[in-house]
């Protein structure tokens, strides 16, 4: 999709009403659907994060990143995912958690980046995280710096192609509380995308499909 097309999008988009459980239920694996309805942040005082859902141009087409995570020992080892992380007590709101991590995680300046719209905030069991999503665009052509520490490796992912049903599938996975489950997921350049970030990416989608003419 051309980058100059999009952009006469975003006032529209700032404006779109959320279509939040609607699309997350469509990519939620079976055992976290409960989760998605039956909490509440008083009983369990979750952990507070937000990450970044960056559109910017690349020669011209409009791309969306994301991240391959370091392997590590927890629960969101190598899983793909936004750039983001955990809220800090001196950010000043959760936009500026999205803001800070994603220049420290894939070295994109604050100030490259326009914050279009907060998306709906998912809540995550197995690592007790509330996470606030955020839609941002760059107007301006991105070289990614990858923070060697979190980030093994960066997915330049085109809208078209990710706006294009073929890339919906299922597979197998063995997640942390059930093994060997049929789980819906986005399949990104032989990646399995699934779990919250597909979710967040339902949303996303639904979103995009409905406002870009």
């Amino acid at each position: 999709m051309d980058f100059q097309y999009l952009l006469q999008f975003v006032p529209q988009l700032a404006q779109a009403e959320l279509p939040a459980f609607d699309a997350h239920i469509k990519m939620a694996p079976v055992e976290r659907i409960p989760s998605l309805t039956e909490w509440s942040s008083q009983q369990i005082n979750p952990k507070q994060a937000a990450v970044m859902m960056l559109l910017y141009p690349k020669d011209g087409i409009t791309h969306l990143v994301l991240i391959l995570r370091n392997s590590y020992n927890g629960v969101h080892s190598s899983q793909i995912a936004f750039p983001g992380g955990k809220f800090e007590l001196d950010d000043p709101d959760f936009a500026f958690t999205a803001l800070r991590e994603t220049e420290e995680e894939i070295g994109v300046v604050m100030d490259y980046i326009e914050i279009v719209k907060p998306f709906t905030s998912l809540y995550i069991p197995p690592s007790n995280f509330l996470v606030h999503p955020f839609l941002g665009i760059s107007k301006q052509e991105l070289v990614f710096a990858p923070q060697a520490s979190e980030v093994a490796g960066i997915i330049e992912l085109p809208l078209q192609v990710f706006l294009d049903d073929a890339i919906v599938v299922t597979t197998n996975l063995d997640t942390s509380s059930v093994k060997n489950s049929t789980v819906p997921a986005f399949n990104v350049e032989g990646y399995m995308v699934w779990g919250a970030t597909a979710m967040m990416l339902s949303e996303l989608k639904d979103v995009l499909i409905k406002h870009i003419k």
